[in-house]
């Protein structure tokens, strides 16, 4: 009986060095060239500047979620709006009616001055 004959398996390659840093010639990350309290002291600035400039975006979209929009200057002048119409539909109503009564009057004195006037 004849046995498969299995090649060797190879040994792993080794690992390649690491390449110096910089990769660049003269160039050097921020870490490695500022100190850490410069660091700490950009990135709370960039945080605050964010802050700064996101905030009303943020409380216009909150105030939109609530459905609280309303300026109470806003709301005045609207109720102030609402209670002129009341008026005017009441005003309205009265003039309808002192239409009503001016035709009526019309054809009294219609009928007056038909009765008054003599037939030939």
């Amino acid at each position: 009986m004849m046995l498969p004959q299995v090649p060797p398996i190879p040994p792993i390659p080794p690992v390649p060095p690491m390449p110096d840093f910089p990769p660049w010639p003269g160039v050097m990350p921020p870490w490695m060239v500022l100190p850490p309290p410069v660091i700490v002291l950009c990135v709370l600035g960039i945080c605050a500047a964010a802050a700064f400039i996101l905030h009303p975006l943020f409380r216009a979209i909150g105030r939109r979620i609530e459905g609280r929009v309303v300026d109470p200057a806003l709301q005045l002048e609207v109720e102030e709006l609402r209670e002129r119409v009341r008026d005017l539909e009441s005003v309205h109503s009265r003039y309808a009616e002192l239409e009503e009564r001016l035709d009526f009057a019309e054809r009294l004195l219609a009928q007056r001055q038909a009765e008054q006037l003599p037939r030939n």
